[in-house]
């Protein structure tokens, strides 16, 4: 039965830590006071939640979502995931307009409302990704939902469908042949002519897979089916009206629903809001890969200035690379050095493991480093050690690299020898812990009655990006818009625009005829609440923004928080969010907020890292952020 084997799977989820929570934070003392540098949060375009005639659900949709019978879902004890949680599987129509057709399984999870009697309704939630995890950010709900929410809702989490727990898409046989496939892409982006040409290749193999061997599935996958899925079970669950919190990309799930049931919606909470109209495209913004059109390469070019700002104001007794000399320069010399000549960490007992650090990958640390509230930190040490590596190979040469600032003593020859041959050595274990895992996987596959062998990933990201989006034509070009993209945001520009070259409209013809490409201009029964964090790197501010300035009853709250949402990172967002759910009241027009971690308010040890002197009382959420360049390696 589908129960069983949902069970058995997230049963094995467990035992392997995919559910495991995410790092605290610590929030600091007090935040400091709100600077100039965000006087621009203080004039959103559009503030007011109007209470005039709302929008109405389309005749349309009426139609395709209210024909189809009410599901009845067979729920089952799934506790280890977490205390009390309850999971079930229901199917529902591949296509709404062919109700009667073929089905698809969703498999959710549900936490119980601590307070039956005073319960409100059900709170649904999405991680982001896309791809992410419904049920696994249900099953956290306990440790980062304040216990007022938890106390009011049942808190469900549905994994879409296509993805995790759900029925998996599936563009290739099997492993081998989707490892194959995908070799070209196992580089953050392509910066060399030969890394161009196999990205491009392997690009084009995944368009074409997805639309032969990935269908009819690949082509259902669109938002606005996942939209119509979680209105079947809005029905389900036996709520007039959606409750809804959604992070990352989820933010574009909760903006496509509210956009086509607009009178179905109770509360839509978005944080870390993605620009829609961008995400979607138009027949005019069709030239420009879509991942270059959401500017989240612009936002973490932001982010990182920011932080290298926040670093030369706080000095070296707070920030490592401020005793070096002025950071940003040094951030721009580095990655210049790295891009001529790549960074080679070896180990004479092991020469085949040398791992050499490009321009490439070191983009794709710092911006993995920023989607976190403490990522200034990360960041600080990360590029001080690198410049530590650089300048060590320059003097082995005899050449000279930027000397710093403030004379410091250099790590001897033995250190640094040390420092590589740890290094090394950590990659060894990486490798060899990536084998061992995919032996695992071999063997699990080999064997009856397991769930899910085949690690889908790659074709749920991008089933749901390339059906929602119009794109250019040819992946051959995609280095020519990454080109154009590198000039506003060196790096981030190149990594997040390549990571849309399999949509090329000529190789990934797996289109829904139903996706939703606007308007995104509908008034809601009741006001939306749009949260975004002024520094985030993944979701660009600006995509709140915009979106408060379509939707006529929606609220901005903005905040002056680091990392990716902002949700539990500012006890300022956080309660007004949890308000909000709790009674659709919105705060104040023009609100601001900050983040409780701010960068660099806390000065360094002896070993040159942040005393962090208060605890953090609550997880963050486990939000599934769009981290481009960053395929399973296989």
């Amino acid at each position: 039965m589908a129960h069983k084997r949902l069970g058995r799977a997230l049963g094995m989820a467990t035992a392997v830590g995919l559910l495991a929570g995410t790092a605290f934070i610590s929030p600091a003392n007090a935040a400091p006071p709100l600077t100039k540098e965000i006087t621009i949060l203080s004039a959103p375009a559009v503030q007011t939640a109007k209470k005039s005639t709302h929008n109405t659900t389309s005749k349309a949709e009426r139609k395709r979502v209210d024909g189809f019978k009410t599901p009845t879902p067979k729920w089952f004890n799934c506790s280890p995931l977490a205390p009390g949680a309850q999971c079930a599987t229901v199917k529902l129509p591949l296509d709404y307009d062919n109700p009667r057709g073929a089905k698809t399984e969703v498999a959710m999870l549900r936490i119980k409302a601590k307070n039956q009697k005073k319960r409100i309704g059900t709170l649904f939630v999405n991680p982001g990704g896309p791809g992410g995890s419904g049920i696994q950010i249900a099953a956290a709900a306990p440790d980062f939902l304040s216990p007022k929410v938890l106390d009011r809702f049942d808190v469900v989490g549905v994994d879409p469908r296509g993805t995790n727990f759900s029925d998996n898409v599936r563009c290739w046989k099997n492993l081998g042949v989707q490892g194959t496939a995908l070799d070209g892409m196992n580089v953050p982006y392509p910066d060399t002519a030969k890394e161009t040409r196999a990205f491009v290749k392997s690009s084009k193999a995944f368009g074409k897979a997805c639309s032969t061997t990935g269908k009819p599935l690949s082509a259902s996958m669109s938002t606005a089916e996942v939209a119509r899925d979680m209105d079947v079970l809005r029905r389900m669950v036996g709520d007039k009206q959606l409750t809804y919190l959604g992070f990352s990309y989820g933010s574009y799930l909760g903006t496509v629903y509210a956009n086509m049931f607009p009178d179905r919606v109770r509360a839509v909470a978005l944080d870390g809001v993605l620009d829609p109209v961008a995400w979607a495209g138009t027949s005019s913004t069709t030239g420009t890969p879509q991942t270059q059109r959401i500017k989240s390469g612009e936002g973490a070019e932001k982010a990182i200035r920011g932080i290298l700002s926040r670093c030369k104001k706080a000095g070296k007794d707070y920030c490592q690379l401020a005793g070096q000399g002025d950071p940003e320069k040094l951030y721009r010399t580095i990655m210049a050095e790295l891009k001529r000549s790549p960074l080679v960490f070896s180990d004479p007992d092991y020469p085949e493991y040398d791992y050499a650090l490009t321009a490439a990958a070191q983009t794709a640390s710092l911006l993995s480093y920023m989607y976190d509230p403490q990522g200034s930190t990360m960041v600080d040490g990360d590029l001080t050690f690198v410049l530590q590596m650089l300048q060590d190979r320059a003097a082995q040469k005899g050449t000279t690299f930027p000397k710093a600032a403030t004379k410091t003593k250099a790590p001897s020859k033995a250190k640094m020898t040390v420092a590589r041959k740890a290094l090394a050595k950590s990659m060894r274990a990486v490798e060899a812990e990536e084998k061992a895992a995919a032996k695992e996987t071999s063997r699990k596959a080999a064997a009856t009655g397991f769930a899910f062998p085949y690690d889908n990933s790659p074709e749920a990201f991008q089933s749901v990006l390339c059906t929602d989006s119009r794109n250019p034509a040819k992946a051959d070009n995609w280095s020519r818009y990454a080109a154009t993209a590198s000039i506003s945001a060196p790096g981030f520009g190149q990594l997040w625009t390549w990571a849309s070259a399999p949509c090329a409209s000529t190789t990934w013809k797996a289109k829904d005829e139903d996706s939703y490409k606007g308007p995104f201009t509908r008034q809601t029964k009741n006001p939306m609440l749009v949260v975004g964090n002024y520094w985030d790197p993944a979701t660009n501010y600006s995509g709140a923004q915009k979106v408060a300035t379509l939707m006529p009853n929606s609220r901005l709250l903005s905040s002056n928080s680091w990392g990716h949402t902002a949700y539990g990172t500012s006890k300022c967002v956080t309660d007004a969010m949890d308000r909000y759910l709790l009674t659709k009241q919105v705060p104040a027009v023009g609100k601001l907020c900050a983040g409780d971690v701010q960068p660099f308010t806390e000065k360094l040890d002896d070993f040159g890292d942040q005393r962090r002197k208060s605890s953090p009382d609550r997880q963050l959420p486990p939000v599934v952020p769009p981290l481009p360049g960053a395929l399973p390696r296989t």
